[in-house]
């Protein structure tokens, strides 16, 4: 039995965070906080209610007012807004192209870090993101900072698109990548960067099964 655990993994946009902490999860039967999803589905509440994204007040309000549940479930995490399952919602070309933008307001990632540290107290969880290591939990007893190359990404990004039947522009992706790179890794509160005791894993070269042995190596590691 591995004592209380919480694992952080840290990376730019589309290093193949999600898929790999889940999996890390998966394997260790640790809890699996989806911490993008729920930028993702502040997005996509505030796309569909036409909130202006660029209004931090605005955006404060809908967050206050609605409910993001993470449910785990047999095939998966299901991301639920106020009862409505939006799993595949906030996927789409345009949840992705805007993400970062609702994510840069301070206000919100407060909001977000404190409902992201009550789901991780108390529990092995693995969560992702582009600050865990660095802001949301500075003690993760492991840290882990994923990245690969802009064109690996957004190789991985157009699959993953194209797989779920959306629209999908590879160069367009590659744009979109870099500029998420920029706004991810320039605001001013809680950017990304890799935490001064993360372990940096590039995974350009490297399948998933790789990756999610190291991290769990590593895991069993830390434990012992």
């Amino acid at each position: 039995m591995m004592k209380l655990m919480n694992i952080a993994i840290d990376g730019p946009a589309g290093a193949g965070k999600s898929t790999v902490a889940k999996l890390v999860a998966e394997q260790l039967q640790f809890l699996y906080i989806d911490t993008g999803a729920m930028y993702r589905a502040l997005t996509y509440a505030a796309l569909t209610q036409n909130v202006n994204l660029e209004n931090e007040d605005e955006l404060d309000s809908l967050l206050e007012g609605i409910q993001i549940d993470l449910r785990h479930t047999e095939s998966g995490v299901l991301v639920y807004v106020d009862e409505n399952d939006v799993t595949e919602l906030i996927r789409t070309d345009e949840v992705n192209k805007h993400v970062s933008l609702v994510a840069s307001h301070p206000s919100v990632r407060i909001e977000m870090v404190e409902r992201q540290r009550i789901l991780a107290t108390g529990s092995n969880a693995v969560l992702d993101g582009r600050d865990i290591g660095t802001y949301v939990l500075p003690q993760a007893d492991l840290k882990v900072f994923l990245t690969a190359s802009v064109e690996e990404r957004a190789r991985r990004r157009h699959e993953e698109q194209v797989k779920r039947g959306f629209p999908s522009e590879f160069e367009e992706l590659k744009k979109d990548i870099a500029r998420r790179d920029e706004l991810d890794s320039t605001r001013e509160f809680a950017p990304l960067k890799k935490a001064d005791d993360a372990i940096e894993i590039d995974s350009t070269s490297l399948t998933i099964a790789e990756v999610v042995k190291s991290i769990i190596d590593l895991a069993k590691e830390r434990a012992s």
